[in-house]
């Protein structure tokens, strides 16, 4: 008889400064993964998790935190199939590290994945491995990053984006939704939603999903006004929030009521709507199995057609597919508007 096959070998690299967050997250996703698949008596092979560092004695996280690794690179000989590469304050200092850069260099070239969390990205950048590449990194970093590494698609957008067999994500919790991206596409959807709810997550986010909120990606404006009418649209998703209608709500003309709020927001009046109203059709389709039509109308897009180019336009995917790929409950199967 054959022997089991081995778990899936999941490196984690740690460096003095490395966000804690970006190292547990990930390490608990695929721990309950492995407990999980174990516990149900599947033939999943599952998950083993390692902890590597340049050196063996104990590191600090940039939180303080004080975790010891379970190898060192140069203990490293097996096949390793996905590699993570978390963010922190010390992400600069690997950078410069010649002797860790090419161990990441030659791991990236025999790991089935390459993963970054946070600023984890910079240093795959920096080996090189995302030029050329659609990338993403925390909303704070990505005009840096851009900068620094021009020959990176940086998008400062989603969540997490995978392009090829290289894997990047957002900052600090985006780890974890990255895990279970990764567990989704070694299992299934089932899987990753079990882990989801044993880790009490509300939402399994998509990597789609934008890092901010239509509201806090939109500045907070300095005139009570003008925050009574971003108020009054997240309040009132579906209402009438038409420049004209907004601006008598504020007691302003029209005209000026638009300038004002796109010199204090950084965003039109029409656009944040918009967003605001993508947002919620995006929850509905994730959670609830209602006719498009009927989203649509909850939304404030007036009928299932007008959403369906603002999802085009937004996300490059029309509702029904965004259901199909993304409805917490699995394909629960379109209605027609």
């Amino acid at each position: 008889m054959s022997p089991a096959p081995k778990p899936r070998q999941i490196a984690i690299l740690l460096y003095p400064g490395v966000q804690s967050l970006d190292v547990t997250g990930p390490l608990e996703v695929f721990h309950t993964a492995h407990q999980l698949l174990a516990h149900a008596g599947s033939s999943d092979r599952g998950y083993e998790v390692a902890l590597l560092g340049a050196a063996a004695a104990p590191l600090r996280t940039s939180s303080g935190l004080q975790v010891v690794p379970d190898a060192t690179l140069d203990r490293v000989s097996g096949p390793i199939d996905t590699l993570i590469v978390p963010g922190g304050s010390g992400h600069r200092e690997v950078g410069r590290d010649a002797r860790t850069m090419r161990w990441i260099e030659r791991s990236c070239a025999r790991a089935r994945r390459t993963a970054s969390v946070c600023t984890g990205a910079f240093v795959l950048a920096r080996a090189g491995l995302l030029d050329g590449r659609r990338a993403t990194t925390h909303w704070a970093w990505a005009e840096r990053m851009q900068r620094e590494h021009p020959a990176v698609v940086v998008d400062p957008e989603p969540i997490f984006i995978r392009d090829g067999d290289v894997w990047t994500s957002a900052g600090v919790t985006a780890g974890i939704d990255l895990a279970l991206a990764l567990v989704e596409d070694d299992t299934d959807r089932a899987t990753a939603l079990q882990i989801a709810r044993q880790l009490v997550m509300f939402l399994r986010r998509p990597g789609s999903q934008a890092q901010f909120s239509a509201t806090l990606a939109c500045q907070q404006p300095e005139r009570e006004p003008l925050r009574e009418a971003q108020r009054l649209v997240v309040e009132d998703v579906a209402g009438d929030h038409t420049v004209e209608a907004m601006a008598a709500r504020a007691h302003m003309s029209p005209r000026h009521f638009a300038r004002a709020f796109r010199a204090e927001t950084g965003s039109t009046p029409g656009r944040f709507v918009e967003r605001v109203r993508l947002e919620a059709a995006r929850r509905m389709l994730e959670d609830g199995s209602q006719p498009l039509g009927a989203v649509a109308a909850a939304c404030g897009f007036g009928s299932a057609e007008t959403m369906r180019r603002v999802f085009l336009r937004a996300l490059a995917v029309g509702p029904a597919e965004y259901r199909r790929r993304f409805h917490a409950a699995g394909n629960a199967g379109e209605r027609a508007a």
